[in-house]
Order: C-alpha cells, then sequence, then structure tokens
C-alpha cells in the first residue's frame, strides 16, 4: 500500500484574486485593483514531496494613474486593462511529505515557465473601448523610431510562489496558495519607455494615437506643455509582473488506471457500507 502511495494524482480548480506590478502601479499589494482569477490544474507527484504542475487561468489586470499617490503619476494620467490567459508548468515541492498515510498539511513551494496572451486596452476620449498595441503610443513599428519595435501578445512568464495544503479525507486536497509571474514584456501596460513627437505620431497613425499617447491635458490644472520625444513615459528598466493569490480544490487519485476502484475503497458511500 505504501509503495502504491508514492506516486499520485491531483485534478481541480483554481479560483481566486490577480493583480498588476509595473509602470502604473509600484505597490505589490494595493488597495485597488484586485480581479477575479479562475482556472484550472493538474498535479503528478512523483513522490509525497516532489510534483509536476501544470494549470491554465484566465484573469483580468487594470491600473490606473489617477488612482496613484504619486503626483507626477497623477499628471500623467494613463489607464490600461487587459483580459490574460495563462498556461504553466512547473515543479512543487512540499515541505513535508503529504500522501494518505503521511502528513495531512504541509507548507509547499513552486516555481516554473508559462505561456500567456494579453491585449492592453483603455477608454478612448468618447469613453469608448481602444485596443492600445496598435496605436503605437510609443512609436512602436513607426520607421522615424527603428529602435522600437511592435511588442508581442503572447510572452513567456516565470511563475513563483508557494502555499499550504490540506489533505482532506482520502479524496480531497485544499491549498491556499500565492504565485508571482515574472513577464517578459514591459508592455501589459502598453507603457515602457519615453514619448514619442506628436506630429510624428498624427502622420503615421491617427488623432486617437495622440489623444491616448500623452493624456495630461485632461488633468484639471493641466500646465499647458504637450510631451514630446524623450519626455519620460515609463520606466524601461524593468518589465512587468502580475500575480494570483486563491484557493485550489483537486481530488486525489493514486493512479489514472484505477479511479473507479479507488473511488469504491477510499470515498464513503451515500448509503452506507459497501458489500
Amino acid at each position: 500500500m505504501i509503495v502504491q502511495a508514492q506516486k499520485h494524482h491531483e485534478i481541480g480548480l483554481f479560483a481566486g484574486v490577480s493583480n498588476y506590478y509595473g509602470d502604473l502601479q509600484d505597490k505589490w499589494f494595493p488597495s485597488y485593483g484586485y480581479k477575479p482569477n479562475a482556472g484550472i490544474i493538474y498535479k503528478y507527484f512523483l513522490h509525497p514531496r516532489i510534483g509536476i504542475r501544470l494549470g491554465a487561468n484566465y484573469t483580468k489586470l487594470t491600473a490606473a494613474d489617477s488612482l496613484s499617490d504619486i503626483p507626477v503619476k497623477k499628471a500623467r494620467n494613463l489607464r490600461f486593462e487587459t483580459g490574460l490567459f495563462e498556461v504553466h508548468a512547473g515543479l512543487e515541492i512540499n515541505l513535508l511529505a503529504v500522501d494518505i498515510d503521511r502528513a495531512k498539511v504541509s507548507p509547499y513551494i513552486f516555481a516554473g515557465i508559462g505561456v500567456f496572451y494579453y491585449n492592453p486596452y483603455t477608454d478612448g476620449v468618447n469613453g469608448e473601448k481602444v485596443y492600445l498595441r496598435p496605436l503605437s503610443t510609443e512609436g512602436q513599428g513607426i520607421p522615424t523610431y527603428p529602435d522600437r519595435k511592435e511588442y508581442s501578445l503572447v510572452n513567456a512568464s516565470f511563475p513563483i510562489g508557494g502555499g499550504l495544503k490540506f489533505f482532506v479525507g482520502k479524496t480531497l486536497m485544499i491549498t491556499t496558495e500565492i504565485g508571482f509571474r515574472y513577464t517578459t514584456t514591459d508592455y501589459l501596460d502598453d507603457v515602457s519607455r519615453s514619448y514619442v513627437n506628436a506630429d510624428t505620431l498624427f502622420a503615421y497613425r491617427s488623432q486617437q494615437s495622440v489623444d491616448l499617447a500623452f493624456r495630461g491635458d485632461e488633468v484639471p490644472g493641466w500646465d499647458g506643455n504637450y510631451k514630446n520625444y524623450k519626455d519620460q513615459r515609463g520606466d524601461s528598466k524593468a518589465n512587468d509582473w502580475y500575480w494570483y493569490g486563491g484557493i485550489s480544490v483537486a481530488v486525489y487519485f493514486s493512479a489514472f488506471g484505477n479511479v473507479a476502484d479507488y473511488w469504491q475503497t477510499k470515498c464513503p458511500s451515500l448509503f452506507g457500507r459497501r458489500k
């Protein structure tokens, strides 16, 4: 029995909240911006301490300079939102050996790699939804700025985190978890480098690009100075992050091939003891 318990599978659902850390949000745990997050999770434990995890999650990320307590960011007045779909894989390590005949509670840590899709948008001057990448707000893809390539909407992430798991009865694995994702892009929020010349942006894109690249003129008390090429818009020295926190509920199986037998022997009958 102990030999059979060395390897097991967990399949379940994850639900929680997410947030973002980047050019429009410099606090890891701000008082705003939390969005629901949901996903599925699968884990295969080669040993009660060591497992491989696979998962998929969907969430939204958002931030706005108007909510910042930093005056220069309030004056910048940018804002964004994006849906984000992620698939990830990694290694999970239980600090205690969790299994039917072993520990029932354990802290754990994990690390891995993921791929995600996003597409940042904002509200236009008339309140309409506007996707930001086609606007080239920092000159991406415009011949005048050959060093500014159009950013990809599919990027890699590197999840790291941990949590606490509880083995309930002989079939449920309940975990509380937080996981941080370092990304390979600085454009989750469409903000990274400096402003570009408004006339150039208008010539190659549109008036809407000019309006949404610089929104300081929408702030009461604006000083009348438009930002121009090389005026700082974001911080290109650091890429963006996002993170998830929540609870997962998974079903424990000792092996895929014996699910029916496992259910009969490990789960109590709804109508009394099986004969």
